[in-house]
This record gives C-alpha cells, sequence and structure tokens, in this order.
C-alpha cells in the first residue's frame, strides 16, 4: 500500500496552505558543499558502461495509470511517478538521515538577510532530455509559474515568498519573514521544467505532460493504462549514469496480486504491507529482503471538541490503557513497531527524542494508572463496565479507513484494550473519500491516521499541533485533525521557524514532546514505516539501515530517482 506518503499528498498540500511556514523542514545552516553528483551517504557509482539490465516495481496503487505526468499535480499520480527519475529538484534531502542536504540541481546554496533569502548556484552543464540546455533561467520561470498559476503551487511556497529572480548562474528568494522550514519544499520538493516547453503550455493545470522532458536520469518510453516503462537518458548529465537501462512499473489495483508479483520473483522493488512477510516472502528466496524504516506515527485521533474527549485525564487514561506493542505485533504483524508517546519515531529520530521527558510519564502499558485517573476526572465504573460521569458514558466511535487490513485489525486490539479499562470504542470502517471527508470536517469522535512527518519531527508536530492547520468544526481543517489550539505552542512551532541553529531546533522539539507527553492531543499507537522489499539476485546498491542513503520505498519522491541513481546490475 502507498500509504501516508503519497495517500496523504492532499493532506500535505492542504497542511501546507494553511500556515504560513508549515510543516516541512530542512536544517541548512550556510552554504552546502559544491558536488558534481547528486547523492547523500553514499554516492552513486559512476563508469564509462552502458546502461543494462530492466528492473521491475510492485506497488499497489489502487487504479490504472492515466498516462499524465504533469509533476504539479498530485491528484494523478505525476509527481510520484516522475519526482526524481524524471524531473529533478535542486537538492536531495534525506528523510533518513536528519535532514542531510546533498546537492542536485543546485551545486550550494546560502541563507542571508537574516534567513530572509536564500540564494541557490545552479549547476551548469545539465541538458534536459530534448538536449536543450538547463539554466537558472528554467529554475526561476518553474516557480514563477506557480506564482502565475496558484493551483500548481501545491507546496505553497509563494504563502512565504515575495519574489524569486535569477541573477547571472544564481537563482534568490526572498521570503516575507524567516521561513526556514521551506527550503524542505523549495530544494527537495519542487521539479524544475522547461520553460521552452512549459511556457508555451496554455493550461498548464489540466496539462496530461505524457511526455514529460526533465533532466532526470530516465525518459518514459512508453505508458500504457497497465504499465510504465521508463528507459536510460542516453544524454544524461551524471557521468556513467543510470546503471540499469529500463524500469517497468506495472499498476495494481489491489495489493494482493502485486504482493504474489513480488514474491513469485517477477519484480525485484516492493513498497507495500505485506502480511507475515517472512511466510509470504523472504522465505521464498534467500535473495528477498525487506527494511521498513520509521517516518512517522499512526495515531488515535481524538476530537477534542467531544465532551469525555475534551478532557485531559481521560486522554491521559487512553495513553496509558493502550499496550502499543501488542497493537504493533498483532495489527501489523510486528512491521511496524510500536510508538512512543513523545511522537518521536525511532530509530529514524532517535537523536531528537528527550528520554527524560518521556520518564517523567512512563506512557507505558499501565490498565491500573489509566483506571486511577479516570477516577480522578469523576468518572464512575457503571453495571456494564464503562465508566460514566454525569449520565456521559465513555462510549465513543472512531473512524478508520476499511481497505487497510492491517489498520483495521490494529484497531480490533485497541478496543479490547480500551474495554478493558472501562471505555467503549465501536470502530466505522469507511471507504477512502468518507474517511477524508469526515476526517477534514471533524465529523468523527475518534480517528486513526498519521501525520506526513518529515526529515526532522518538527514537521509532524507543526502538522498535529499549530492551530492554524486546525478549523471549526462543520469546515476543513488541513491537519490538526484533533482541533488543538494554544498559543505558547504555536509560538514554539514558530520559533523553529526562524532559526537554523540546531541546538535551538532540538530545544524546541523537545518542549514540543513535553506538549504532546502533557496534552495528550493524539495518542500514538504505531510508527509508520516506509515499506520497501527488495530482492538482490540481480542489482546491488540498495538502501539499507546501515547505508539509508533515501527512503526506499518507491513512492517516495524524489527519492526514487536517488534509489535508482545507486542501483546497478550483477
Amino acid at each position: 500500500m502507498r500509504r501516508i506518503l503519497l495517500t496523504g499528498a492532499t493532506v500535505l498540500l492542504a497542511t501546507v496552505v494553511a500556515a504560513c511556514s508549515s510543516s516541512g523542514s530542512s536544517t541548512p545552516s550556510g552554504t552546502s558543499t559544491t558536488g558534481s553528483t547528486a547523492g547523500s551517504t553514499s554516492s552513486p557509482t559512476s563508469g564509462n558502461s552502458a546502461p543494462s539490465g530492466t528492473l521491475t516495481i510492485s506497488n499497489e496503487q489502487g487504479t490504472l495509470w492515466n498516462c499524465s505526468f504533469n509533476p504539479f499535480n498530485p491528484s494523478n499520480l505525476g509527481e510520484g511517478i516522475t519526482m526524481g527519475q524524471v524531473y529533478e529538484p535542486l537538492a536531495f534531502v534525506d528523510t533518513l538521515q536528519n535532514a542531510k542536504t546533498s546537492p542536485w540541481l543546485a551545486t550550494s546554496w546560502t541563507w542571508g538577510n537574516g534567513n530572509k533569502t536564500l540564494t541557490f548556484a545552479i549547476r551548469q552543464n545539465v541538458k534536459f532530455s530534448d538536449g536543450t540546455p538547463m539554466t537558472a533561467a528554467d529554475v526561476a520561470y518553474t516557480f514563477n509559474l506557480l506564482k502565475k498559476v496558484p493551483a500548481l503551487d501545491v507546496n505553497s511556497v509563494w504563502s512565504v515568498l515575495t519574489s524569486v529572480t535569477q541573477s547571472g548562474n544564481n537563482v534568490v528568494f526572498t521570503f516575507k519573514a524567516p521561513s526556514v522550514p521551506y527550503f524542505y519544499y523549495i530544494a527537495d520538493q519542487i521539479p524544475i521544467v522547461p520553460e521552452h516547453i512549459w511556457s508555451k503550455i496554455s493550461n498548464p493545470v489540466t496539462y496530461a505532460d505524457s511526455n514529460p522532458v526533465g533532466t532526470g536520469a530516465y525518459v518514459v518510453k512508453p505508458c500504457s493504462a497497465q504499465n510504465i516503462t521508463y528507459v536510460a537518458n542516453p544524454d544524461y548529465w551524471q557521468p556513467g549514469l543510470p546503471k540499469i537501462a529500463k524500469v517497468l512499473y506495472p499498476a495494481f489495483t489491489s495489493n494482493d496480486p502485486a504482493n504474489t508479483y513480488l514474491a513469485t520473483g517477477q519484480a525485484q522493488w516492493g513498497s507495500q504491507f505485506i502480511p507475515n512477510i517472512q511466510a509470504f516472502y523472504t522465505s521464498k528466496s534467500a535473495d528477498n529482503h525487506y527494511w521498513f524504516a520509521p517516518i512517522a506515527n499512526v495515531s488515535l485521533i481524538p476530537n477534542l471538541t467531544v465532551p469525555g474527549l475534551n478532557d485531559v485525564l481521560v486522554r491521559q487514561a487512553i495513553a496509558y490503557a493502550i499496550d502499543r506493542n501488542k497493537v504493533a505485533n498483532i495489527g501489523e504483524y510486528g512491521e511496524e513497531p510500536g510508538a512512543n508517546q513523545s511522537d518521536i519515531a525511532t530509530p529514524t529520530f532517535s537523536a531528537w527524542l528527550d528520554s527524560t521527558g518521556a520518564a517523567k510519564y512512563n506512557y507505558g502499558y499501565n490498565p491500573t494508572k489509566a483506571k486511577s485517573l479516570l477516577a480522578q476526572a469523576g468518572y464512575q465504573l457503571g453495571s456494564d463496565g464503562i465508566y460514566a460521569k454525569n449520565g456521559q458514558k465513555l462510549a465513543f466511535s472512531v473512524i478508520n479507513i476499511g481497505g487497510y487490513s492491517d489498520w483495521v485489525a490494529s484497531m480490533s486490539v485497541i478496543q479490547q484494550e480500551l474495554k478493558a479499562v472501562g471505555i467503549q470504542l465501536t470502530a466505522d470502517n469507511l471507504a477512502s473519500n468518507d474517511f477524508f471527508s469526515k476526517l477534514y470536517s471533524g465529523s468523527f469522535q475518534f480517528a486513526y491516521y498519521a501525520e506526513t512527518g518529515g526529515p526532522t519531527p518538527y514537521y509532524e508536530f507543526r502538522q498535529w499541533l499549530y492551530s492554524a492547520n486546525s478549523a471549526p468544526i462543520g469546515k476543513n481543517a488541513s491537519s490538526n485533525w484533533e482541533r488543538y489550539s494554544n498559543p505558547a505552542t504555536d509560538k514554539l512551532l514558530d520559533n523553529y521557524a526562524v532559526t537554523t541553529d540546531s541546538a535551538t531546533q532540538h530545544q524546541i522539539v523537545n518542549q514540543l514532546q513535553a506538549v504532546v507527553l502533557s496534552d495528550v492531543p493524539f495518542i500514538p499507537i504505531t510508527e509508520e514505516v516506509a515499506w520497501f522489499q527488495y530482492n538482490t539476485s540481480q542489482f546491488t546498491g540498495w538502501p539499507s539501515q546501515s547505508d539509508p542513503y533515501a527512503l526506499p520505498a518507491a513512492y517516495a519522491y524524489p527519492d526514487m530517482g536517488q534509489v535508482l541513481l545507486h542501483l546497478s546490475p550483477k
């Protein structure tokens, strides 16, 4: 399943639109090292041999391909199937390495004027796949196109920018106010498109871009409803790359056939949840492997306007009542670890975890503590086994996505855990469209979902906690679906946005963890992972826990392009 990284694209979009410097952040501190190759921990291995071999991806998309590759239109998956391998960004921000940032189409960048200007030096001698040189003019054009046509500005960069101008080989971004978190969106998330093509398009919003022309290592040849074929760009600017000649991306409308395609060796790269993966996949071949890197958290989300759930003692009781590891082991087959109430996905962001703060509350599984808190809040246990106060029972419904079988199974465990401490939870498993409609509008008591996160924990905290991301019940909230509001928390998030100092950022994130521990605006249950299965019989260079040079899921962008540049046929 594609899950949060791509299915959450609309969530990401809405979050950014709602807040001035919303939930993405890089932590740049000055100027990068100029580099000739785009890479991260391990650089792609270049050489003079011709590309060879065919790599096949197995990833359930839920739909057939429409062969629309417009990278500014997430609703048709164009961004996820072009960004990185066909179109390229200015830099690469590695989510798995504390926002480690590497050159791509820019060779260096510098913050100035109190973090209100950001200047990129654009790489020279790069060509688009049609042979036209890519220059700083194309970069400036790309961003000004987003200003001219706001519907293309899916990351809402123009909510914080005043201008983007070319100055020789540099492009200068001027901000309305210090907006350091927006580095991630500007540098990593926006594809650079050719001015000589896009300037002639009458309606870039509806433009299909069926023959995308980018600077990337691959071009699309051909595409059908059943399959996308990427072939190596013979004029790619990184010498000797890519190493793989062809990439096939079949369309799968459901999970089972995608899993079977992978398990039978017809595909080498998978990106979905596979129940009992050891029996179904790794036992089939010694070359079959998987690695699930935690990137965010799947949470039980209380609607803070609902009586009972607006009581912090009740929310704290719920946090103590749930055995997160049990949920992970049963609902997720142990493939996603149990989360912590600090909302820090580990080990990815272990360096950010405030262990001292977490120890103060010690949110381990403790049903006795949960019952004590409910009694402290004035609730009494009824003859039906449910706590109540003034005739109001602690009985709630929870919306969930019915198509996510593991989440449905996880919710069943959560229901049992809460029933054991006197809280009744009734599951409402919905189709995705119905789920998101209720989630955004606040038409729920509990919901089960995750934020998108980003290269540091700040992103997820801002998505959950920033009051500008909320909305009155009945109006759509971009994130902060629980409707949490605290001016002091908003101030912490705003302070993070103006600094590039790592120590200050860590201090602020510690304070944000304290907010989640004390106020419990949501309850993290399991860690959301980047689903990744791979076969090593034909290709080497896969990302791994020891070399996490990119998010390994095929639905992650622009990371997919990084992975393809690192892979080599055996």
